[in-house]
């Protein structure tokens, strides 16, 4: 790390938890944004309350401040009122998402009317408040017990579900923000599903143009089963589509399947490596894209919601957006 990036690097280690903050550098990040409101940006954050304290499962008191770097204390799980918005993340221009730090790993949206910065604010006011209409927009997707769009988990084909990250020995996850891309990784020590338990680190990624987020998932040890998804909503149908040579493939679902009141539309898709490609399952509450046993993998996912500024605001007009990815998917890569 560059020494201008080392302001104020300190860790606190109290009540099982890790703490590294950056907090003079985030902000600094936060204002160079707010001061190029119409440059593209992109952006990771992370989120604790400091100065509370522990009671069972929930944290009473204390006030939120960004870290750089978490080891998850045992006490903590979903609706523990620890972490704000209960996970990392990331936004760009366009959209912003969040990915649970808890046992779900639910991947969630955050739709937005504005192409500013707007992460540092929501949530900061309690939990209940970004899942209603704002001027900025609102959280977007009902992820229930899947693992939203473009998260991982492992699929059980015995018991036909995703499992998800209900055992764990430790979780530590960190934030980067770089010029042109923010990213977050994820440590997961001791992750047992069935059989031996493994480590699992992921890189999720997203970048100051267009929507998407590139995922890296590396593994201690190959397994079978690791796959990710998109929450089923019902009566929305999903789509398949493969690249010219045959190198990546995308799974998408586009229709009115937000929690916004007025009626809208929401695309989501996955872009997935053929190469990696096991098959695809429809369990009871997602389309599941399983991959062939392995220790690494990469893929992108996706949202795009009509109310955004310039936004995708048809299923035409989303379905050739998928299109143009796949063929710069084939021709390099990666997006």
């Amino acid at each position: 790390m560059k020494n201008s990036m080392k302001l104020n690097l300190f860790k606190i280690l109290a009540a099982g938890v890790l703490l590294s903050s950056n907090f003079s550098a985030q902000t600094s990040v936060i204002e160079t944004i707010k001061k190029n409101p119409k440059v593209p940006f992109s952006y990771a954050e992370l989120s604790v309350k400091e100065g509370g304290k522990w009671e069972g499962n929930k944290y009473i008191g204390g006030t939120f401040k960004n870290v750089q770097e978490i080891t998850l204390p045992e006490s903590h799980t979903d609706h523990s009122s620890y972490i704000r918005y209960e996970g990392i993340g990331l936004e760009n221009n366009q959209i912003g998402y969040r990915l649970y730090l808890d046992w779900r790993n639910a991947t969630d949206i955050f739709g937005k009317k504005v192409n500013t910065l707007v992460l540092p604010e929501v949530g900061q006011d309690g939990f209940e408040s970004y899942h209603h209409d704002a001027p900025w927009g609102q959280d977007i997707l009902k992820s229930g017990r899947t693992i939203g769009v473009g998260s991982y988990g492992r699929y059980d084909e015995q018991n036909d579900f995703v499992e998800t990250f209900k055992i764990v020995k430790n979780t530590t996850a960190k934030v980067i923000n770089e010029k042109d891309q923010s990213y977050a990784t994820i440590d997961y020590k001791g992750w047992k599903t069935w059989g031996d338990a493994i480590d699992l680190q992921s890189k999720l990624t997203i970048f100051n143009k267009d929507r998407f987020v590139k995922v890296d998932l590396n593994l201690s040890n190959t397994i079978s089963g690791l796959c990710t998804g998109i929450v089923a909503i019902k009566n929305i149908p999903l789509k398949q589509g493969i690249s010219k040579n045959k190198k990546w493939a995308y799974i998408a679902t586009y229709g009115q399947q937000t929690l916004a009141k007025k009626e809208d539309n929401l695309g989501m898709v996955i872009f997935y490596p053929l190469e990696n490609f096991d098959k695809y399952v429809m369990t009871k509450s997602t389309h599941t894209v399983v991959f062939k046993k392995t220790k690494k993998v990469s893929y992108y996912f996706m949202g795009a919601w009509s109310q955004e500024p310039n936004g995708l605001t048809t299923e035409e007009s989303f379905y050739q957006d998928l299109d143009k990815k796949l063929e710069i998917l084939d021709k390099n890569n990666q997006l």
